[in-house]
């Protein structure tokens, strides 16, 4: 699949099937991400969000407290460590925020850079919901 956001590829998260077969695409490059099917047979894709509101914090036994890192995609930080059982928060990873990872900020700007300004309204991402059969 193709990202609407920078046309690169996108990549389908692993998951179990469900009943639904909901189907969860992310875009390594821009972090966009599409959600495909579900109980409604839609095209479900995300609309822009501003850096301070786009990632979570994430939490991991090995994680240190003292440092807060943005949980990305396919079970990574935006600095990129990998933990058994990370998992996003519920609470947003504020970047601004002294405590929070220097690498995990930086990778943040150069993600938020690579979205087009006109991909970047509350409509620029049209989703779609498909009539069932």
């Amino acid at each position: 699949m193709e990202c609407d956001v920078c046309g690169r590829a996108m990549w389908r998260w692993p998951a179990l099937p469900t009943a639904w077969e909901e189907e969860i695409w992310s875009c390594s490059w821009c972090h966009a991400a599409a959600h495909l099917g579900g109980e409604w047979f839609e095209v479900s894709r995300p609309p822009y969000l501003p850096v301070k509101m786009r990632w979570e914090r994430a939490v991991a036994d090995g994680l240190p407290a003292e440092v807060s890192h943005a949980f990305g995609i396919f079970d990574r930080t935006l600095c990129g460590i990998q933990e058994a059982g990370m998992s996003p928060s519920g609470y947003w990873w504020l970047p601004e925020r002294e405590s929070a990872c220097g690498a995990c900020r930086e990778a943040a700007g150069v993600i938020d850079g690579r979205w087009p300004q006109a991909m970047r309204g509350e409509d620029a991402r049209i989703s779609v919901v498909a009539r069932r059969l």
